[in-house]
């Protein structure tokens, strides 16, 4: 199974604030995970609000966790509210189910970490992890 380096940790984070600029996005936040659910990395951008680092974690990790991207956990939300709720109390409020999680699959598909933004709409911060993902040769779990 390939490690997530720091570097490639540090790629994925500066090319999704790159596409955030070159899209006028909002300032965004950036953490990225490894398949633990440790930070390895985390940039906020000027102009984010200090909550961003938050949300932008609990994307991350609810998706790496749980195995599935934060889109797919807001899909589940919607489809059994009960349980969503119940999860995000078992996890002490650390799963935020809405895009912008984004799992980091290596060539073999294997689970190596995970990207979380916030600071746009989810969709632009999805956008931006994948777009960062990809640049660092891995593959986007969404």
């Amino acid at each position: 199974m390939t490690a997530l380096t720091l570097k490639q940790a540090n790629l994925i984070i500066n090319t999704a604030v790159h596409v955030a600029r070159e899209l006028n996005l909002a300032p965004l936040t950036v953490v990225v995970l490894d398949a633990a659910g440790h930070v390895k990395a985390l940039q906020r951008e000027d102009g984010a609000s200090m909550i961003r680092q938050q949300i932008a974690t609990a994307k991350a990790w609810g998706a790496v966790n749980m195995g599935v991207s934060s889109r797919s956990l807001a899909a589940v939300a919607l489809q059994r509210p009960d349980f969503m709720n119940a999860l995000i109390d078992v996890a002490d409020g650390k799963i935020m189910p809405v895009p912008g999680g984004v799992l980091i699959r290596d060539a073999d598909n294997n689970l190596i970490g995970a990207v979380g933004i916030s600071g746009d709409v989810s969709d632009q911060d999805e956008r931006c992890a994948i777009t960062g993902i990809e640049a660092a040769g891995f593959f986007a779990g969404i």
